[in-house]
């Protein structure tokens, strides 16, 4: 195993969030955190304390959008990543800022497209600077 996760978060982009908030409150009840501000500003549902929802502003893609993504609690998403290259894994979105982290995204074995994130006050490297 290269990374256990703590908790996967499934994130959705929307062109309209103040819309998105109240289509899914008045289906499902769902009641959203407002995080970030301006540009980076988020809509944000924990569901249990391994799986949220996290919609973004943004136009939505089939095949970029709904994104499943993973959640390294130690860090060392650059090591992880480099790991991954190293066994053949295509990365389609190098270590870059995600709102209050780092994320990553890469193809499974099926093409589908997976993401990693870490915290900002995590480490990008965990293996020493030598990767």
């Amino acid at each position: 195993m290269l990374v256990k996760p703590s908790e996967a978060c499934l994130i959705y982009h929307a062109t309209d969030l103040d819309r998105t908030a109240r289509f899914y409150n008045s289906v499902f009840g769902i009641e959203f955190e407002h995080r970030g501000a301006g540009q980076d500003r988020f809509l944000f549902a924990r569901f249990s304390p391994d799986f949220s929802i996290s919609i973004m502003k943004g136009r939505p893609e089939p095949g970029t959008s709904p994104l499943l993504t993973f959640t390294l609690p130690q860090g060392g998403i650059a090591d992880v990543v480099t790991a991954l290259a190293e066994q053949g894994a295509t990365i389609v979105s190098p270590v870059s800022d995600a709102p209050q982290g780092k994320g990553a995204a890469l193809l499974d074995p099926d093409g589908y497209r997976i993401g990693l994130y870490q915290p900002d006050d995590k480490p990008l490297r965990l293996m020493g600077e030598s990767r």
